[in-house]
C-alpha cells in the first residue's frame, strides 16, 4: 500500500520568496494517495466526545512507561502522551504514538528523532515530559493530549522559545507558540453554515447542549450565520431535558428553513425525536450537524436521514487504517491522524525550511498544509482551520455532498 507523498528533494527556504514560498509550504504534505483500502470509517467521537481530552481520566494511572526514542535524524522532536493514563485515554495514546511512529516509517529518510514521554496523564507528568526532552535537544514539542496539561508544557516550551503543537480541543488553552493540531468544532460549523448559505439556507433554528461542547458551538454559530447573510430565528439550550426545549424549538420552526443541532449519537438522535412529539415535521426542514454525527446510531436514525453535517472526507482516513491495520494488526482511534500529521508536518518542515523550520511564521503560513484529513492551517492565535466536506447522512453511512476544497482563501 502506498504512502503520503512528500517532495523528493529539499526546497531550500532561504532561497524562496513571496508567492514560490507560500505555495510551495501549502504542498510540504502532499495529500494521501488514496488506495483501495478496506475499513469502515470510524466515528470522530470514538474517543468520548471532542472535549472529553479536556478531563483527566477517572480511574487511576498505571505506572509511567519509560521514555523511548524513534528515529536517528539530527533534530530532536518532543512527542508527549498519557501512555499509561487510564481506560480510553491510555488506549488513545497508544495508537497514536503508533501513528507517529508510522508517519516517520513512511517518510522517506527523515532528519528527525522522536523523543517519546509518557505524561501519565497528569499536568505534572507533562511539565516533566517536556523538562526533560528540552534538556535532550527537543526544537518542537507535539502533544500533550489534554487540556489541562497543555499549559504546563507551554510553559517549559516558552523558556526555550520553541512552539507546542497539541492535541486538546479546548480552545482556549491555545496561544502564539502554542498550536491546536485537533478536530476543533469552530471549523466544522463554518463548513455547513457556509454550505448552507450556499444552497439558499439562511434562517437557522439551532438547539446545543448545555455544556461546554455546547458554549463553543453556540459562539461560533452566531458569528457564522450574520458572516454568511443568515440569522438565527430560534436557538435553545438542553439538559436531560430535552422535551421543553424541542416544544419551544418546534413553534418557531416554521420561520427557519435549517435546524442545526450540535450533538452526537444518542443525543442527536433523542433531540430529533423529541422535535418530532412535539409537532415539528423534520422531513420538511434542512437538518444540520457537526462532526460527531459521523456515528452509527445517527445513521440509523430514520428522523435524520438526509442531514448534512461537516466532516474530513472519510477517504482519507479509510486509507491510513489501512495501512495502519497492516502495520500493527488493530484499528487505529480516530483521532491517531493527528499524531501522523503532526509528525509527518515537522519532518517535512525539517527537510525543507533551514533554521526557521518551526518558528512561527512558518507554522503559520496562510496556504496550510495538507494531511490524511485534508487540508489544515494554523492561525496566530493557536487555533486552527480545516477544509472540511459536506456529508449527508443516509442508512448506509454518510455520503459526501460538497467535497474538502483544495486550497484555503484569503
Amino acid at each position: 500500500m502506498v504512502g503520503p507523498r512528500f517532495p523528493k528533494s529539499p526546497i531550500p527556504g532561504s532561497l524562496m520568496s513571496g508567492a514560490t514560498r507560500r505555495s510551495a509550504l501549502g504542498l510540504l504534505l502532499g495529500a494521501p494517495l488514496l488506495s483501495a483500502c478496506a475499513g469502515v470509517q470510524q466515528s470522530l467521537s470514538q474517543f468520548s466526545n471532542p472535549f472529553s481530552s479536556s478531563a483527566p481520566p477517572a480511574q487511576p494511572a498505571g505506572p509511567p512507561q519509560q521514555a523511548t526514542t524513534a528515529g536517528t535524524g539530527g533534530v530532536k522532536v518532543a512527542v508527549i502522551l498519557p501512555l499509561s493514563a487510564a481506560g480510553n485515554a491510555g488506549l488513545a495514546a497508544q495508537s497514536m504514538r503508533n501513528a507517529a511512529e508510522m508517519a516517520l516509517a513512511e517518510f522517506q529518510n527523515p532528519n528527525i528523532q522522536l523523543l517519546i514521554k509518557d505524561d501519565n496523564g497528569s499536568p505534572q507528568g507533562a511539565q516533566a515530559g517536556a523538562q526533560q526532552a528540552v534538556d535532550e535537544g527537543a526544537e518542537i514539542i507535539l502533544g500533550p493530549l489534554f487540556a489541562q496539561s497543555v499549559p504546563a508544557v507551554a510553559q517549559v516550551a516558552r523558556t526555550r522559545g520553541i512552539s507546542v503543537i497539541a492535541f486538546s480541543t479546548d480552545s482556549s488553552i491555545a496561544g502564539r507558540g502554542v498550536y491546536l493540531l485537533s478536530f476543533l468544532p469552530e471549523s466544522d460549523v463554518n463548513r455547513i453554515v457556509e454550505y448552507s448559505a450556499s444552497i439558499g439556507k439562511r434562517s437557522f433554528a439551532v438547539m446545543v447542549p448545555d455544556n461546554a461542547y455546547g458554549n463553543v458551538v453556540e459562539a461560533a454559530v452566531k458569528a457564522a450565520a450574520p458572516r454568511r447573510g443568515g440569522r438565527i430565528v430560534a436557538f435553545e439550550r438542553y439538559g436531560a431535558d430535552r422535551a421543553t426545549p424541542a416544544r419551544t424549538v418546534a413553534q418557531q420552526l416554521g420561520s427557519a428553513d435549517a435546524l442545526f443541532i450540535a450533538d452526537d449519537g444518542d443525543a442527536v438522535v433523542s433531540v430529533a425525536d423529541a422535535m418530532t412529539a412535539a409537532g415539528a415535521n423534520l422531513r420538511n426542514i434542512q437538518l444540520l450537524g457537526t462532526g460527531l454525527w459521523d456515528n452509527p446510531r445517527v445513521y440509523a436514525s430514520a428522523a435524520l436521514q438526509g442531514g448534512l453535517y461537516a466532516a474530513p472526507d472519510p477517504a482519507g482516513f479509510r486509507a491510513f487504517s489501512g495501512r495502519y491495520r497492516t502495520k500493527y494488526g488493530a484499528e487505529p482511534i480516530r483521532t491517531a491522524t493527528l499524531a501522523y500529521d503532526a509528525v509527518a508536518l515537522v519532518a517535512a518542515l525539517a527537510r525543507t525550511q533551514g533554521t526557521t523550520r518551526f518558528s512561527p511564521d512558518v507554522l503559520t503560513n496562510p496556504s496550510g498544509f495538507a494531511g490524511i484529513d485534508g487540508l489544515f492551517r494554523f492561525r496566530a492565535d493557536g487555533t486552527n482551520e480545516r477544509g472540511l466536506a459536506v456529508m449527508k447522512v443516509t442508512q448506509g453511512g454518510g455520503v459526501a455532498v460538497a467535497g474538502s476544497p483544495k486550497s484555503f482563501g484569503a
